[in-house]
């Protein structure tokens, strides 16, 4: 058998994929395919790929069909600095402003309507989705949010507008750490090769333990050549987030996906996540 597996074409994945042996897992059958999180997310839901590291908000409107990687995400307890939303005007002032949404995201186009609704009862305005482009989003729009590498590399740029970070927002009025992606499996794919995702995830966890071992100094002088930015800023960058899904996480998740169905960017209540636990796979090949 071979599974087909979505990569996030951000850095704040990287830290799962960039110590893999990818030859080793093709020989295995596992072929990757790297795209932005939205492309993935549709894939996802087409059956096109046998799992993906997708946004969070993709695997909420799909539980039925998927389940969960253990321990795997991408997250923040406050600020992410890869999903900035720029503002000519105060958070409370947006009602009834024109809001560029990017178009490679889901995740973080939710949790922005939410944060609005939730903690600034801006309960209307006009939204738009646009490629991410800063200049032409400033230039039509009184808002725009941008995310992933776009995000980071407007960052270093000075701005007059007003500029939020969705993770430091969420944090400030929940407490939790808000889980930004997730490892979803077809439960189709797991039941038929349950073998090969677990050596895949335990590759995910060793990739992950390696960029840790050196305090993700490998992968800050790698991104900082490729994308710019020093060192000193990649190595932060990867500091600040939680590459674990842990209780925290998990609570944080729920409670986003109880705001998007309150309000009703979820057709149905996720009560619970089913993660995917050792010895499943026996279960599944028996």
């Amino acid at each position: 058998m071979s599974i087909t597996m979505g990569e996030i074409a951000y850095t704040n994945a990287k830290p799962f994929f960039y110590y893999l042996d990818r030859q080793k897992l093709e020989r295995e059958g596992v072929r990757f395919e790297q795209d932005v999180p939205a492309s993935l997310n549709r894939k996802l839901e087409e059956q096109k790929l046998s799992g993906s590291a997708v946004s969070s908000f993709a695997f909420g409107s799909s539980t039925r069909a998927l389940s969960l990687l253990p321990s795997l995400c991408v997250a923040s307890a406050g600020k992410v600095r890869s999903i900035l939303f720029y503002s000519r005007y105060p958070l409370e002032e947006l009602a009834g402003r024109r809001i560029a949404l990017t178009s490679t995201s889901a995740t973080s186009v939710h949790l922005l309507k939410i944060i609005l609704q939730e903690f600034y009862q801006v309960t209307e305005a006009e939204y738009r989705t646009q490629a991410p482009d800063p200049v032409k989003m400033k230039e039509q729009n009184d808002a725009y949010l941008l995310i992933g590498d776009d995000a980071i590399k407007a960052s270093w740029e000075e701005s007059d507008w007003f500029r939020y970070d969705l993770g430091e927002l969420w944090y400030a009025h929940t407490g939790l750490p808000m889980v930004y992606a997730v490892f979803a499996v077809q439960n189709e794919s797991f039941q038929q090769d349950g073998s090969t995702w677990s050596a895949l995830h335990h590759d995910f966890l060793q990739s992950r333990r390696t960029a840790q071992q050196d305090d993700f100094a490998g992968m800050a002088s790698d991104y900082s050549h490729k994308l710019g930015g020093s060192r000193a800023y990649w190595q932060e960058y990867f500091r600040g987030l939680h590459f674990t899904l842990g209780a925290r996480e998990q609570e944080g998740l729920l409670y986003y996906y109880h705001l998007a169905y309150k309000y009703g960017y979820l057709n149905e209540a996720v009560e619970s996540l089913d993660i995917l636990q050792p010895g499943d796979e026996v279960h599944y090949l028996f």
